[in-house]
């Protein structure tokens, strides 16, 4: 009779382990994990350096599993985008930029014959950052207007030309700042944003109109005076903003950056988003221009990974947890699944960059800082 009760016993065991495994595969199915990951011995590491917007995006964990289950590892090293066209390493797979004109500056460098693909992977527009008080006196001013929830800089060319005129803040009711009114950027010889604000700048001093390598030349005074203003500029949009919400308002009353920049931050630091939703105001430029984020692959390592970017579950998770606009066609961006304020759904009021010959005067006559 014991022989039987420990046989029966052992069945019993038996068929649970059975259905507990059954379960864990039917999990697993049902969550779209059934396939086992690649192990890690086994990933293709794949190197390269990318602008500071975007490091966070591809060290997050979540980023790395869904590049792990398409078998590639990423090892990235921050770089100004200006500057790592410029100074590629000969054992980089990728380059990670924010321009299209940093892939065309690349392709005129002496690395320029190692490019075997590029393709946009996301798009983020130049933004500028503000404060409550800011932005409601400049609203008062009539240079920002607030619809439908949105800040959006509607008279650039006031507020350019009053920065140019060294407008004290307390011209515009800012009596509690010091000085004059100022917009920090990055250093336009080396990271993006402050080379794309250049040329936004550029843009609306030429009346709104692109600049071209002719044209540029009448208005490169103006912007090279708006930049000689600034001191030390920092080479980072990431550090800049950084600063700006550290320092506060009294040191950084405006910058530029990304759009992304915000999202990113409130849900890597969601204590703070009570603060951000009171106190930080994103200024949307009209027109301003778009940062569209081009990966370029020197390798075929390299377009694996820009492959892998475009996989749809990863340019979901780029919206949805760093706020980056997705590069391909019928990827919804939804601010609502956000909890930042003052998202627009759309980008409706876009200015053409100006083309390589112009930039690359305007960027050459700004190095000099």
């Amino acid at each position: 009779m014991q022989k039987f009760l420990g046989l029966i016993i052992l069945l019993a065991v038996a068929a649970a382990a059975a259905f507990f495994m059954l379960g864990k595969e039917k999990v697993a199915s049902l969550s779209g994990g059934g396939s086992s990951p690649v192990p890690q011995e086994n990933l293709i590491t794949v190197t390269g350096q990318a602008g500071s917007e975007k490091i966070a995006f591809l060290q997050s964990a979540k980023v790395s599993e869904l590049l792990a289950a398409q078998g590639l590892k990423v090892e990235v090293k921050k770089t100004g985008s200006v500057e790592m066209v410029q100074e590629a390493a000969s054992n980089d797979d990728f380059l990670w930029p924010a321009s299209q004109l940093n892939v065309e500056s690349f392709k005129n460098s002496a690395s320029g014959t190692r490019l075997q693909q590029s393709a946009d992977i996301f798009n983020s527009p130049i933004v500028l950052y503000s404060w409550d008080i800011v932005t409601d006196a400049l609203i008062k001013a009539g240079i920002v207007q607030h619809r439908e929830g949105v800040n959006y800089i509607v008279d650039l060319p006031r507020l350019l030309e009053h920065v140019m005129a060294k407008k004290q803040w307390k011209e515009v009711g800012l009596a509690q700042l010091y000085g004059s009114m100022i917009i920090r950027t990055t250093d336009p010889a080396r990271s993006n944003s402050g080379n794309m604000f250049a040329a936004l700048i550029a843009n609306t001093l030429n009346g709104g109109e692109v600049v071209t390598a002719e044209s540029a030349d009448q208005v490169l005074p103006q912007v090279k005076d708006f930049y000689a203003r600034l001191g030390h500029m920092e080479d980072s949009s990431a550090v800049l903003f950084e600063k700006f919400l550290q320092q506060g308002v009294g040191a950084y009353p405006m910058i530029v950056g990304y759009e992304n920049q915000l999202v990113e931050y409130s849900l890597q630091h969601k204590e703070h988003l009570p603060l951000l939703k009171s106190k930080v105001r994103i200024l949307y430029p009209v027109p301003t221009v778009w940062a569209s984020h081009p990966l370029i692959a020197l390798s075929a390592n390299g377009k694996k990974l820009l492959a892998a970017l475009k996989e749809p579950k990863i340019q979901k998770l780029a919206w949805e947890q760093h706020g980056f606009r997705s590069g391909l066609m019928g990827v919804e961006n939804d601010p609502e699944v956000l909890e930042v304020i003052g998202l627009p759904k759309s980008i409706d009021a876009v200015m053409p960059m100006p083309g390589a010959a112009a930039m690359d005067k305007i960027t050459r006559q700004l190095s000099s800082f």
